[in-house]
């Protein structure tokens, strides 16, 4: 997810259990002929914070310059500078300056964004949607619910321009909310060149400098490379090539069947491709997935024609002279060579933390083993003023990770508590059916030797999924023995990725299977199958079948 937050809407996070009203405070400075407002979001403080409004203002308001809100100057002077405008950089550049810090944004790319909205998450789901719904008319889909279509064919630079309109669209969104904000926008590499100070370094080579209070690297992550192969963003491609390939192409291999794997290799393969990938894990979605959704995930998605070998390494690829490419492969505890014969080769292994040329080794800031830059529980680094969030830190590469990271670390600057639970936050595959998680899997569970307890509901039994004729799928939720706290959720079917927030915020806010299942939820609704799942759980479900 990658969502575009619009000015001054507050956040539902507690703190402690406590919830705490935002204030607004209105702070005029008529000698400086500009208005400088600050909008308080205190509803992560703990009351030992909030002493009183005036002290909660006073934490908020510590630091502020009074300086004009925007500067195209060769220097410029900031209390927050943020290296990066990803999901997690313009959020957190956007809450700065709403918490009424002076913010700047250094954006490398001519866009905002990121990897999310310009080469990730956002162009990838137009594809995704689109390659669906034309999935379901080629097929028998359409056919069976009575919608006969003839003359059906596959206009794929009219789908490229719509994924672009998309991304066009939500990018110059945050443009709007950077000016609407007064953040402001600097182009260029931003470096660090000094524990207060960042350098941009434009295309032309000219350079501006900014003297900040503080730093947040946002830097965001970039395709793992593959030892051997070079990635030609032609027909050997890394997941920025695979959202804008010219062509359908006959034959796919793609290195990888983690969360990106699967989602482009679907793509592909319900536009007419024979695509098959190659794992070397005994499993298909990555890393935090239950194995039993994962087995099931993997039988839906081999019947709709995508191929899979797992235990299987990538040993090379040669290109051939008439174009095509030949993948070398062999188990993965070794064993005889075989090779597959593709017209194009996704390359979807991983990414890896963006911290190069930031000048992060000039100011003493050491990367772990991982290529990570080490944070405390507030997203300082070993320089206190300077801060790090999103995928250049330990955790999942997510977007709303990210963002969440974002809000909190500014929020933090501020005065402000600053808490993250990890296991809260869910991970969604958007292929279809979907598969959603949040929270530990079983296999987890068993590891840290937890008592649970399983319930499991199949979406054939579900009402709305049978009218919708959609009933590939199960969800699966894993709860503590004894308290009946929400321990993980695990779906795999349609609208998953909807449905695994209710658990998340269920498991948020440390309630029990009972404290959801007796919630009334509308019917007939794709939930009533998370709710059923519940009732399983705890004994008192009447009628699997009429839901």
């Amino acid at each position: 997810m990658c969502q575009i937050p619009f000015s001054g809407a507050g956040d539902k996070k507690r703190s402690n259990g406590h919830n705490v009203k935002h204030k607004k405070f209105h702070l005029n400075v008529r000698k400086n002929l500009f208005t400088l407002r600050v909008a308080e979001h205190w509803n992560r403080l703990p009351r030992a914070v909030a002493e009183s409004h005036f002290d909660r203002i006073h934490h908020g308001l510590q630091g502020v310059c009074a300086v004009p809100q925007r500067s195209y100057a060769d220097q410029v002077d900031a209390d927050v500078t943020v290296i990066g405008s990803g999901p997690g950089g313009y959020v957190a550049a956007i809450k700065a300056a709403q918490l009424g810090f002076k913010t700047v944004c250094v954006e490398k790319n001519a866009t905002l964004g990121g990897t999310c909205l310009n080469v990730g998450c956002i162009p990838s789901k137009a594809l995704l949607n689109n390659s669906h719904l034309y999935h379901l008319a080629h097929g028998k889909d359409f056919a069976n619910r009575g919608i006969e279509i003839t003359g059906l064919r596959l206009n794929l630079e009219k789908m490229m321009e719509q994924k672009s309109s998309a991304v066009k669209a939500l990018t110059g969104g945050i443009a709007h909310l950077f000016k609407q904000n007064k953040v402001v926008h600097v182009s260029g590499f931003g470096k660090i060149t000094g524990k207060n100070q960042v350098t941009a370094t434009k295309e032309d080579g000219s350079t501006q400098v900014i003297n900040t209070k503080n730093i947040l690297i946002a830097t965001g992550s970039e395709v793992a490379p593959f030892p051997g192969i070079t990635i030609d963003e032609d027909n050997i491609v890394s997941s920025t090539g695979a959202l804008s390939l010219k062509k359908v192409p006959e034959k796919m291999v793609v290195i990888g069947a983690g969360v990106i794997g699967v989602e482009l290799g679907s793509v592909w393969q319900r536009l007419g491709a024979d695509v098959t990938a190659v794992e070397f894990m005994g499993h298909v979605g990555g890393m935090g997935i239950d194995m039993e959704i994962s087995k099931n995930f993997q039988r839906i998605l081999q019947k709709q024609g995508f191929k899979f070998k797992l235990n299987t390494k990538v040993t090379g690829a040669t290109k051939r002279p008439d174009g095509k490419i030949d993948v070398a492969v062999e188990a993965a505890a070794g064993g005889n060579a075989e090779v597959i014969t593709c017209d194009v080769l996704l390359v979807c292994i991983g990414r890896r933390p963006f911290t190069k040329n930031l000048g992060l080794e000039e100011i003493g800031i050491e990367l772990d083993k991982r290529g990570r830059i080490p944070v405390n529980n507030r997203f300082q680094t070993k320089i206190p003023n300077i801060y790090a969030i999103g995928d250049v830190v330990a955790g999942p590469m997510l977007a709303h990770k990210a963002e969440d990271e974002g809000i909190l670390c500014v929020e933090g600057m501020a005065g402000g508590a600053v808490h993250i639970d990890y296991n809260c936050v869910p991970s969604v595959i958007y292929t279809h059916p979907e598969v959603a998680w949040v929270g530990k899997s079983e296999e987890q569970l068993k590891e840290e030797g937890v008592e649970y307890k399983i319930g499991k509901f199949p979406f054939a039994a579900n009402s709305r999924a049978k009218t919708n004729a959609d009933t590939d799928g199960m969800v699966k939720i894993l709860s503590h023995k004894s308290t009946d706290r929400m321990l993980g959720a695990h779906i795999l079917g349609s609208g998953a990725g909807e449905m695994v927030n209710e658990a998340a915020l269920a498991m948020e806010y440390g309630a029990s299977c009972e404290d959801v299942a007796r919630v009334c939820h509308a019917h007939p609704v794709s939930l009533n199958k998370y709710l059923t799942w519940l009732e399983g759980l705890l004994g008192f479900c009447l009628l699997i079948g009429s839901l």
